[in-house]
């Protein structure tokens, strides 16, 4: 059905059909003349002109007809007809140049279903669900405030709609305080017509030039500027949207309060949020206001639930008498004879009625203080005073007389966490298990940043909150496009194609987090321990068992309901930290417990696992970037430790989305927003490091280097330079850290090359260097060999020699004390030799130098090789060439074999994953390809030579390899690379245009030709050297 189908057939106009005088004195002329027929008016307002005589003829006599009730009273149903609505669409208010105003409409009839309302605002207008309501009422003619008193309604009206998403609805005219409210908008409201969400509900009979309006989904100009004199209104032009409220009447006020409360009562039972219980709470802003607001006011305060009322006093007429009278009655204080008599005047004063009618309504505020609990009052001139949109949500969460956790169900869908501070998490009160840990779930989800601080400032933890069913919930939380890339990167990772309705695992997570992460990293989730008791808990009894039975597991508890299962379900496992040794014994305590520590006694063949640790805020900050949220993951990066390594896993985790999102040809701005996260947690990375570098170089530069557990033991340079981040590792402490890294414990700084090329070729000669200190080197990460070749024995030689450390020894050696002190020291000054000889050929650059002078040597035998005749039997020289290739090729198999992942298949991806191994490989296998054929007879013989020649030049571009680490021919080598990689496409066209040239050539000039591998030559032989200027003039002119 169309929208403006349905919006005819959903909604009605009311026209009045029966002409009833509104006077009653008898008019017996017949026919009426004109000027009855243009003073005379119906009971609805209308002339007999205006009315619409389309079933019936206007009436000839305004004489009742005989056996008609002289005292026959107007009535909507019985004398007005509905038919379909014909006015609706969008004004365009003129008068607003500073911006474009422009609002929905539609013509309602007063008895129209409050759900067909909604359904219109929320589906056909794409109003936003309101999370507060804010019903304004107040005079509806011009009056003026004070200045305080307008600044705190407008700001405070505007801000609280702004911060929580809520609906204002007013009487929608340009006059009272339906003016000051669009006076707000225009000044703290924003220019989204989507955001301002201000509702007028005006009676169409009221408007002034509403024939203007009529018409099906037109696009109307609107004057907003009336006739003075006209008892008629205009519609203010910083109203969002309209419903024009029709009864039948002409000019008359007050027929849409009833389709207003019966639309407020609607929206009260809407949910505020899906995750949420609660209703969308409604607040009541009363300001001045004449008599019959009083009514009104005792209505709200009365209903069940009760809507609160909040009177800004200063305003005038109605919200003062109301504020006086809840001051005056306070602490059940009762009004009494001089007062009550002073009031009861007052009444009659400001509202111009009698004693009788000033009774009345002084018993309607004795009415309404029963229910003070649901009216406050705002005094602008107080200085204690709070905000005035805190002061109206304080409002709101006392007047629904809803319980703490409710209470703190609102402020988290509105989003404001002062309030909830306030207000709701006070000292003393009283909470229900659970309801923290809910409300948490709920921030998290709801993605309130502000609400997850709050409740971690109040005593939340992270290790008692976060459990496997809770992150799974959190990545199972339908977020639309983000929840789709997810699902998507699942697919990638596992290679396989997710059924509909699948829900994600926290083993899933991990899958990805390998997938975006790459190289040998590991994830918690993805460990042997992890899975296999996490697939036990998923299959036991058909369900997954219980969060709260779950978390025991991880930490290590187990029941005594449990003392009888089989060993294998009291298996523990693990998640971030390490195995324990395995003589260690396995003491667990229960923080979950009155603090008492059990015992578990396993079987034999059982292995005992160590306490484990819970989730903590590393597992929620991946949620948070897996899920885009980069607000919660800035939020979670500041707490917990490892802030730096955080900072770097977050830039490889949203380098390698922004691929994805790229490679998968989605949304552009995906990609370059995930390139904007990266780049934003890599500068917080460098930020983070540049601190610590200027407090501590040494701890700074160690933190580069430690192995981070929780993380699979990489390091942060290691993910810096995974991600590919240039200003991390092109920091001063990451370069001095590789400087140093580089040489090792060689203390140099000059003439390096010439003084380790001659300590290569004169050993004694690394006597002669100089050496790093041991707090020099202090930061920089050595092999366990070293430490235990060097510094143990040297140190512990020291030990025993030291008088101040072996002072008793040292007397009881008496007179052979010399003799053995001048052999330790014979001894100590051997070892510092033999320690220095060590770190001089484990420095990595002399480890390259070493490398490169025997690999040059290498290619020059190699070269001799296959420039000389290949003789029967190979040569002392092609002998050493096949001794260095193979060792080389041992080499290669023990890296695949020792590197980090456990998997065979898994190690050679990630080795294959180098081009310089796929290079190495191809070369070694084309040299053992070669070496295999050359022990046969011709022709063999000659294949394994050629092979011996194409192989050779594999081993030479090997060299650009070592020319990388020359700090001058290095950034020479990446342009090229990245130069090469970019022109294929150039290559390609160049090919094509090669080809539709050659083809065309050869056709014409060899028309005779038979079929041949030949004319692939001929196509691409001689246009390709064309290109270079060769024409074969001699050839054309003997073909002439």
């Amino acid at each position: 059905m169309s929208r403006k189908s349905w919006i005819e057939e959903t909604f009605l106009k009311r026209e009045c059909v029966k002409f009833i005088p509104s006077s009653r004195d008898l008019h017996r002329c017949f026919p009426v003349c004109q000027v009855c027929q243009n003073l005379i008016r119906c009971c609805c307002g209308r002339l007999i002109g205006e009315h619409l005589w389309e079933e019936s003829l206007p009436p000839m006599s305004l004489c009742p007809a005989p056996g008609q009730d002289l005292d026959e009273d107007w009535s909507m149903e019985l004398h007005t007809k509905a038919t379909p609505t014909n006015a609706y669409g969008t004004i365009d208010f003129q008068d607003t140049a500073t911006r474009v105003c422009r609002a929905k409409f539609v013509r309602v009839a007063v008895d129209s279903r409050a759900e067909s309302v909604l359904q219109l605002m929320q589906r056909e207008w794409q109003m936003d669900k309101p999370k507060l309501l804010l019903t304004v009422h107040g005079g509806s003619e011009n009056f003026s405030l004070p200045l305080k008193v307008r600044q705190a309604f407008s700001k405070g009206l505007i801000t609280a709609a702004l911060s929580t998403g809520a609906w204002i609805l007013t009487d929608g005219i340009n006059t009272g305080v339906s003016k000051f409210v669009g006076e707000a908008v225009k000044m703290f409201g924003g220019h989204d017509l989507r955001k301002r969400n201000t509702v007028g509900l005006t009676p169409w009979g009221l408007i002034d030039n509403n024939t203007d309006l009529v018409g099906p989904d037109v696009f109307r100009h609107y004057q907003p500027l009336g006739n003075p004199l006209s008892k008629r209104a205009c519609l203010n032009g910083f109203h969002s949207h309209f419903l024009l409220v029709d009864d039948g009447t002409l000019g008359k006020h007050g027929c849409q309060q009833g389709l207003r409360r019966k639309l407020e009562k609607h929206i009260q039972l809407q949910k505020i949020h899906p995750r949420l219980n609660h209703g969308v709470p409604v607040v009541c802003v009363l300001v001045e206001g004449g008599a019959a607001l009083v009514s009104t006011v005792l209505d709200y305060v009365s209903s069940v639930p009760p809507v609160p009322v909040i009177a800004f006093e200063g305003s005038g007429r109605a919200a003062d008498l109301l504020a006086f009278f809840h001051k005056q009655t306070a602490d059940d204080r009762q009004l009494v004879g001089d007062m009550k008599e002073d009031f009861l005047v007052r009444i009659g004063d400001v509202f111009k009625v009698d004693r009788a009618e000033s009774s009345h309504l002084y018993d309607l505020f004795l009415q309404c203080m029963d229910h003070r609990q649901s009216i406050t009052i705002f005094d602008s001139e107080s200085e204690d005073q709070m905000t005035p949109d805190a002061a109206i949500l304080s409002a709101t969460l006392k007047g629904t007389r809803a319980g703490p956790a409710e209470q703190l169900s609102l402020t988290l869908a509105w989003d404001r966490a002062d309030v909830a501070q306030k207000d709701v998490l006070l000292y003393g009160q009283h909470w229900q298990v659970g309801s923290l840990e809910r409300a948490m779930l709920d921030a998290l989800v709801m993605d309130r940043v502000s609400f997850v601080k709050l409740l971690i400032d109040n005593g939340m933890t992270m290790s008692r909150f976060l459990t496997v069913d809770r992150l799974e919930e959190l990545y199972n939380t339908p977020q639309g496009q983000t929840d789709r890339f997810l699902r998507h990167l699942v697919e990638d990772a596992k290679q396989t194609s997710l059924p509909l309705g699948y829900r994600l695992s926290i083993i899933d997570m991990g899958v990805v987090v390998e997938y975006l992460i790459g190289g040998a990293y590991r994830s918690t989730y993805t460990r042997k321990h992890f899975r296999a008791a996490y697939c036990r808990l998923q299959d036991k009894e058909g369900r997954r068992m219980s969060s709260a039975s779950f978390y025991k597991q991880r930490r290590g508890l187990i029941s005594s309901s449990l003392s009888g299962r089989s060993l294998q379900e009291q298996q523990f496992f693990r998640t971030a930290q390490p195995y324990k040794s395995k003589h260690q014994d396995v003491s667990l305590s229960s923080s979950s417990g009155v603090g008492g520590v059990d015992e578990l006694t396993l079987g034999p063949g059982l292995v005992s696992a160590p306490p484990l640790a819970p989730f903590n805020f590393n597992d929620l900050f991946v949620w948070a970037v897996l899920q885009q949220r980069q607000q919660m993951a800035l939020f979670l990066w500041q707490h917990g430790e490892e802030a730096l390594a955080r900072a770097t896993v977050a830039c490889k985790l949203y380098r390698s989305m922004a691929f994805e999102a790229r490679q998968s040809n989605m949304d552009d701005n995906m990609a370059d927003r995930f390139k904007a996260y990266s780049l934003e947690f890599g500068q917080l990375a460098v930020d983070v490091l540049d601190t610590a570098f200027r407090q501590n170089e040494q701890m700074s530069m160690k933190l580069l280097t430690s192995e981070m557990e929780a993380w699979s033991d990489f390091t942060c340079l290691q993910m810096a330079v995974s991600s590919c981040h240039r200003a991390f590792v092109s920091h001063s402490c990451t370069q001095t850290l590789l400087t140093d890294l580089w040489s090792g414990p060689l203390n140099m700084s000059k003439n390096s090359f010439l003084k380790i090329l001659l300590s290569l070729v004169l050993p004694p000669a690394v006597l002669l260097l100089e050496f790093k200190s041991k707090a020099e080197m202090c930061h920089v990460p050595q092999s366990h060999e070293s430490v235990l070749f060097g510094l143990d024995a040297v140190t512990s030689v020291q030990e025993e020699n030291d008088p101040t450390l072996k002072v008793d020894q040292d007397e009881e050696l008496g007179p052979t004390c010399p003799v053995s002190e001048s052999v330790s020291s014979v001894t100590v000054h051997c070892l510092s030799w033999i320690k220095r000889l060590y770190g001089f050929y484990t420095a990595p650059v002399v480890k390259f130098w070493f490398h490169t002078v025997f690999y040059l040597a290498f290619l020059m035998l190699f070269s001799f090789v296959v420039l000389v005749k290949m003789e029967d039997q190979p040569s002392v020289q092609e002998w050493l060439v096949i001794a260095y290739i193979l060792s080389t090729a041992v080499e290669k198999i023990r890296e695949v074999l020792m590197s980090e992942p456990r998997k065979l298949s898994h190690k050679l991806k990630i080795w294959f994953s180098e081009y310089w191994n796929k290079s190495d490989f191809i070369a070694i296998l084309l040299f053992l390809a070669g070496l295999t054929l050359r022990w046969h007879a011709d022709p063999y013989k000659t294949a394994g030579r050629i092979a011996y020649c194409l192989d050779i030049i594999f081993w030479f571009i090997r060299v650009t390899d070592l020319l990388a680490v020359n700090q001058h021919a290095g950034p020479y080598l990446t342009m090229i690379t990245k130069m090469t990689s970019n022109m294929f496409f150039i290559v390609v066209m160049m090919a094509i245009v090669l080809l539709s040239f050659g083809v065309s050539r050869k056709a014409i000039l060899s028309p005779d030709e038979d079929p041949s591998w030949t004319l692939a030559r001929d196509v691409v032989f001689q246009p390709y050297w064309m290109i270079y200027g060769e024409v074969y003039a001699t050839e054309i002119n003997r073909r002439v």
